[in-house]
C-alpha cells in the first residue's frame, strides 16, 4: 500500500535523488554526494565554505551538519560514513536563505496542499526545531505558486501515494527569489497534525483513503494549494534539555526537540503569544 520502494529509494538516497531534480529542472543547492572523505575534500575545494553534510536513509536529521572548515568536515563525514558505507553523502553548499515546507497528499494524478508553512529560524536548523508559521505571512504570491509547481511536479514524478513533506529554500537577491528544493520525505511529517488542525483538512484520513484505491476526487478534492484560513498557525519545539545535563543546546540540522506545541489566533503577534 501507498508510496513504492522505488519512490522512497529515490527521495532517499542523496545521489539519486540530486538526479532525479536534474531531470525535472528542479533547482537544489549546489552540492555532489560523495563516499570518502578524499571525494569529499574535492568537493569542498570547489563549492567553498560553509557546507551541509547530509548523509542517505536517516530520520530527525541524524549526522546532519553545517561544517565550516576542513576539520570540522573531516569530523563530521567520518561520522556520516560509519553509519552508512554504503550509500553517498550529499555535501552540499549552505545557503543562508529563508527555509519552507509543504506536506501534501498525492494520489499519483493530483496533488492536494492543504497549506504552506514559513519557518522564523534561520535556515539549517531542522524543521522539528524551528517554528513553523502557517500562512507563510512574509512569503509572495510567485514564491508560494513556485513551490506548489514543484511540489506537484514531484510528487506526480515520484508516483507518490499518500502523504509527503517536501523542504525548501528561498534565496532572495536584488529583488528576486530563487525556490530551491533539498528534502522530500514520501511518508508523514511531524506537521502533519499541525497543518490538519490549522486547515481543517484531514490529511490523515485522506491519505489512507488513498493509499487503499480512493482518488483525491473521489473524496471531493481537487489538486493544487488549499484557500487560505483566515487565521495564523504557530508550531514551536518542546525541548526536555533541563533535564538532560551536559546536552548540547545548539539548533542545527540535527533534531532535538522532544514535543510540540502549537497557537491559533487572527494574527501573527497573538498566535505566537499563546
Amino acid at each position: 500500500l501507498g508510496s513504492s520502494a522505488e519512490a522512497i529509494d529515490i527521495a532517499e538516497d542523496r545521489d539519486r535523488f540530486e538526479d532525479f531534480l536534474n531531470r525535472l529542472s528542479i533547482p537544489q543547492p549546489p552540492g555532489a554526494g560523495v563516499s570518502s572523505i578524499e571525494e569529499a575534500l574535492k568537493v569542498a575545494k570547489s563549492l567553498g565554505y560553509p557546507l551541509l553534510v547530509r548523509p542517505s536513509y536517516v530520520l530527525g536529521g541524524r549526522a546532519m551538519e553545517i561544517v565550516q572548515g576542513e576539520t570540522e568536515l573531516i569530523r563530521y563525514l567520518t561520522l556520516a560514513l560509519e553509519l552508512d558505507s554504503r550509500h553517498a553523502v550529499l555535501i552540499d553548499k549552505y545557503l543562508q536563505g529563508k527555509e519552507v515546507e509543504v506536506d501534501a497528499i498525492a494520489d499519483g494524478e493530483r496533488v492536494l496542499i492543504p497549506g504552506i508553512m514559513e519557518h522564523i529560524e534561520r535556515a539549517g536548523v531542522h524543521s522539528g526545531d524551528a517554528l513553523a508559521i502557517y500562512p507563510g505571512v512574509n512569503l509572495t504570491e510567485e514564491e508560494v505558486n513556485t513551490m506548489v509547481d514543484y511540489t506537484t511536479r514531484v510528487g506526480l514524478a515520484l508516483g507518490i501515494k499518500g502523504l509527503m513533506n517536501v523542504q525548501m529554500l528561498i534565496m532572495r537577491e536584488n529583488g528576486h527569489s530563487s525556490v530551491y528544493v533539498f528534502e522530500v520525505n514520501p511518508r508523514a511529517s511531524r506537521t502533519v497534525p499541525f497543518i490538519s488542525k490549522v486547515t481543517g483538512v484531514p490529511m490523515v484520513r485522506i491519505a489512507t483513503k488513498v493509499m487503499v484505491g480512493i482518488s483525491l476526487r473521489e473524496q471531493g478534492y481537487e489538486g493544487g494549494l488549499c484557500k487560505r484560513q483566515k487565521l495564523v498557525g504557530i508550531k514551536a519545539a518542546v525541548s526536555s534539555m533541563s533535564k538532560l545535563t551536559g546536552v548540547d543546546s545548539y539548533l542545527g540540522p540535527e533534531m532535538k526537540s522532544t514535543g510540540e506545541v502549537m497557537g491559533i489566533d487572527y494574527n501573527f503577534e497573538a498566535a505566537l503569544v499563546k
